[in-house]
């Protein structure tokens, strides 16, 4: 018996969330249903954390315990031959016995596509949120510039527990052209609720010249109340989760 910790990449459109439902496919039933051909004998899988409906993920992380007697390239393959053609095994290998891809991991990255467009672009819809009318790249990175920094983000996210605190630190935040469009990339030791959807949300309200930099400030700074609204979940993936073999290098980059 060992534990393995596998990098596992999916397709949200079709799933309501990671975490496991009784009446709606998820990501976590899918992932189970395939090791139990492998006989799994656990009761839950491991992850690094719960994405939401419709978010997607290139590094999402998980482990488990199982008795297999081929090699961690093997169980890989085998996984790929029962799951589903939106979700992949990308990587597999054996970790510690206590590993555990939630609480060991140092931080998590993020990134979130947008493209700016007067009509829908059926080939990039399912990835990415079309805003119009166009953003102003400088001032989408003035505003990165302001997320960065250990902050009470009340504004920007919901506690997992309620009464739990509201503090998340940012280590990088900033857009860049990507793929015809602007892509954000967030790393954050953990995030709230919704948060990183909530932080392209205002952001693009300041692209647009709807939302004053001053103003995105205040809410950072001083967890100041800021509109509601929050972008869609499509743009959204997990990319990377960061352990301490890849953290210092991945954050001072």
């Amino acid at each position: 018996m060992a534990r393995y910790q596998v990098i596992l990449a999916y397709d949200g459109t079709e799933y309501k969330g990671f975490q496991r439902q009784a009446n709606a496919r998820s990501v976590q039933g899918e992932f189970e249903s395939a090791l139990t051909r492998l006989n799994w004998q656990g009761r839950a899988i491991l992850s690094a954390g719960r994405t939401d409906s419709g978010v997607h993920a290139s590094g999402q992380v998980v482990a488990f315990d199982l008795d297999w007697p081929h090699s961690p390239q093997e169980l890989g393959q085998a996984l790929n031959a029962y799951l589903p053609g939106d979700m992949a095994v990308q990587s597999v290998r054996v970790a510690p016995v206590d590993f555990h891809p939630r609480y060991d991991a140092c931080a998590r990255t993020y990134h979130y596509q947008v493209y700016c467009q007067s009509e829908r672009h059926p080939l990039w819809e399912r990835f990415a949120w079309r805003v119009w009318p166009e953003v102003k790249l400088t001032l989408l990175q003035q505003a990165a510039q302001l997320l960065i920094g250990r902050h009470d983000y009340a504004a920007f996210g919901t506690p997992p527990k309620p009464g739990s605190s509201t503090v998340r630190e940012v280590f990088r935040a900033e857009w860049q052209e990507h793929d015809g469009g602007y892509r954000f990339t967030v790393t954050a030791k953990s995030v709230l609720k919704h948060m990183v959807r909530r932080m392209v949300y205002l952001q693009v309200q300041v692209g647009q010249g709807r939302l004053a930099l001053e103003t995105l400030a205040q809410g950072v700074q001083a967890a100041f109340p800021l509109a509601p609204g929050l972008a869609p979940a499509q743009g959204l993936t997990l990319k990377e989760v960061l352990y301490s073999e890849n953290f210092s290098k991945t954050v001072e980059s």
